[in-house]
């Protein structure tokens, strides 16, 4: 029974058609769009930076190590290699560049260029020479034999330089303290936008999510009131609300969970690979050979998460609709007496949930850890390979420090593209139910071509009217009856005959098959939908009441004052029961109205109908919630109420129509008999014997 309310599939992989759909929604706001794209390149892109800007804080400033070549090399294949120029100091015919300048070299290169003494292997450190700075002549000064001093720059070994106390240390590398410390502050204003740009990106995808959720949901909820009895009767009210509910939550996911993170994850991945191949192409090769094992096992991983994600949420459906329907029926399992069984099929229920979303469990304990332990293995590759390379002068230790980070940077996208690709999936599945329900077009048609009448008399014509709810399983058969203007006519009859169906016809909730109906001489379907529904006005069965105020369930939104609603209200005798509330007409009704009696109820459906003075008036089982005094009561005001106005009085009680203008006898869809009360009895017919059934035989 509960599977009837959610059968459809949970899950479903990426679709463009859909994707496309959704991503249509954001025309109406595309500069929020943007606003979140911006943010998100800028947030990227200082994230992508981070890196970059270590490598050279480190290279830069942090090493020591400097090499010198002769300045017979200028001109030559190798400077253009090591980009020599006017700028790099120079002390008598030597040139001193960093270390990492030299991983441009080939080690034949390097061991080519030692050997003929061009190139100086021992490592020495660069410093500005500042005549002005005392603390540094004063250096220079105590150790002259360390120093070998051009004009404005000094050297002096690297070993050297280590032996010495940290403050002339200090000292000498004052100018590499200074540019740590402008790193250190480009690279927090590239923190605080990385920063500022999240927060942006956040908030304006989620108000972009939240503003398409809302656009969907309103039209949603527009194209469900649109739609014909016929649609709306095959839908169980539990679906529909889910459309507008969950569904659309999916949507809002797909912009703030999944479409940011997949731009942003995709981009990270890919400016990390590039930043890699740009800085070192070795080592980029080794981080890449891990890529065929990642793309296996996510894909194994996505498999099997999509698989354990439909079951889980199959047996959450599953578990939820028990719930509500054993709650809402909960009267019928304790009168018979069911609790132990249903207990028992709960439990069952209940442990598949568990095992369903333990497999969900099992999936990304799986996955997280092998993608875990490939970043590991990779970083670790790469440290192995990196260090050999810097120890042969192959690369900077910048390099390789910046190499690391964005390993990490290539992988972590991985393991969160894995779990987004779970929303997506739903993302895709609300989107197939939502836009399955859109594309539904069965609708009452509204083409007019007969204006509304300004004033309806109220003349009623069925013209060999048939008409089924199922193809040819036809309801009324070859119908044909008039009413007159302010006529009350009654139609009567057993259960299926057809009565609430002529109800329906009239206010065009269904359209015939073949036949005609006409008010005051023209079709209802060639008259405004709405504008005939306005001065067609029915009372249900079943009355239903809204959360809110009395006086706003018999506006209903329309502008109704106080003192007609109280003349509606005393016509139908329900004036009484409010005025005896402690707030009146602005008494709260609970959902459905349940604060108050069934009879009470039906007397507010009355005023209702009647405030809005229309020119018909159907009134469908009208007194068959409330006893009999109340009934007495009820007809008292409609009969008053109904002069000047066509009505059509649908009752089982026989008793409240005893002085009808007119009894309309139903049996099979056809007309049985017709004509008023005195006359039926007296044929002793279908009415005759519906009356004496009512009456305990008495006629």
């Amino acid at each position: 029974m509960a599977d009837f309310f959610e059968t459809d599939d949970v899950t479903k992989g990426y679709d463009s058609t859909i994707a496309s759909r959704i991503l249509s929604y954001m025309k109406p706001h595309k500069a929020i769009a943007i606003a979140a794209l911006l943010a998100l390149i800028v947030s990227t892109a200082g994230e992508l930076l981070s890196p970059v800007l270590i490598r050279k804080a480190i290279d830069d400033a942090l090493m020591k190590s400097w090499y010198s070549v002769s300045a017979t090399l200028e001109g030559s294949r190798e400077a253009e290699a090591l980009e020599i120029s006017e700028s790099d100091p120079r002390i008598g015919d030597r040139i001193y560049l960093r270390s990492s300048r030299f991983s441009a070299l080939s080690a034949k290169d390097r061991e080519s260029l030692a050997a003929t003494a061009v190139l100086d292997t021992r490592e020495v450190y660069v410093f500005p020479v500042e005549p002005e700075r005392e603390d540094q002549t004063a250096l220079l000064s105590a150790h002259p034999e360390l120093f070998t001093l051009g004009i404005d720059h000094g050297v002096i070994t690297v070993e050297d330089l280590r032996n010495l106390p940290s403050a002339e240390a200090r000292t000498l590398r004052l100018a590499d303290s200074a540019l740590v410390l402008r790193y250190v502050l480009v690279l927090g204003l590239i923190l605080l936008s990385v920063l500022a740009a999240t927060f942006v990106m956040v908030y304006f995808s989620n108000l972009l999510g939240l503003r398409v959720m809302k656009d969907i949901r309103m039209q949603l909820f527009g194209h469900v009131l649109s739609r014909s009895f016929a649609f709306l009767n095959k839908q169980p009210v539990g679906r529909l609300v889910t459309r507008m509910t969950s569904d659309v939550e999916t949507i809002n996911q797909f912009f703030t969970d999944v479409l940011s993170a997949f731009i942003k994850d995709a981009s990270i991945m890919a400016g990390a690979l590039v930043v890699l191949y740009v800085f070192d192409l070795r080592l980029a090769l080794v981080v890449t050979a891990s890529l065929p094992v990642i793309i296996i096992v996510a894909n194994v991983a996505r498999k099997k998460a999509r698989d354990a994600f439909r079951n889980q949420r199959r047996w959450t459906s599953k578990v939820n609709s028990y719930i509500s329907e054993h709650i809402s029926g909960v009267e019928v399992v304790k009168l018979f007496r069911r609790e132990k069984k249903s207990k028992a099929k709960f439990a069952e229920h209940n442990e598949n949930l568990k095992k369903a979303n333990l497999g969900e469990m099992y999936v990304f304990a799986a996955f997280r850890p092998a993608v875990d332990f490939m970043a590991t293995l990779t970083t670790a590759l790469s440290l192995c390979a990196g260090a050999w390379l810097y120890l042969s002068h192959s690369i900077s230790l910048g390099t390789l420090i910046a190499f690391v980070n964005l390993i990490n940077m290539f992988y972590s996208p991985i393991k969160d593209l894995s779990e987004k690709y779970i929303l997506l999936q739903s993302a895709m599945a609300g989107g197939e139910r939502i836009f399955t329900l859109l594309d539904t077009d069965e609708t009452i048609p509204n083409k007019p071509s007969l204006p509304m009448p300004s004033r309806i008399r109220g003349h009623i014509e069925f013209d060999s009217v048939w008409f089924a709810y199922k193809e040819e399983e036809w309801v009324l058969k070859d119908l044909s009856f008039t009413m007159d203007p302010g006529q009350m006519v009654a139609i009567v009859g057993y259960t299926g005959a057809g009565k609430t169906t002529i109800a329906n016809l009239v206010t065009r909730f269904w359209d015939i098959q073949k036949g005609e109906i006409r008010i005051d001489g023209l079709p209802v379907k060639e008259l405004p939908l709405q504008d005939l529904r306005t001065r067609i006005q029915p009372v249900p069965q079943e009355v239903f009441l809204f959360s809110g105020t009395i006086a706003e369930n018999i506006r209903l939104g329309e502008d109704v004052s106080l003192e007609r609603m109280k003349l509606a209200a005393q016509a139908v005798h329900a004036n009484g029961f409010i005025e005896a509330l402690p707030d009146k007409y602005d008494t709260q009704l609970s959902e459905g109205g349940s604060n108050i009696s069934q009879g009470q109820r039906q007397l507010l459906s009355f005023a209702r109908v009647l405030a809005h003075d229309p020119s018909i008036i159907i009134l469908d089982e009208a007194t068959s919630s409330v006893d009999t005094e109340t009934e007495k009561l009820i007809q008292r005001g409609i009969e008053g109420l109904l002069a000047g106005r066509t009505s059509i009085v649908i009752a089982h009680r026989l008793s409240t129509i005893r002085h009808a203008d007119k009894i309309i006898v139903l049996a099979k869809g056809r007309i049985a008999e017709m004509g008023k009360h005195e006359e039926l009895i007296k044929r002793r017919g279908l009415y005759w014997n519906l009356y004496r059934l009512q009456n305990s035989g008495l006629v």
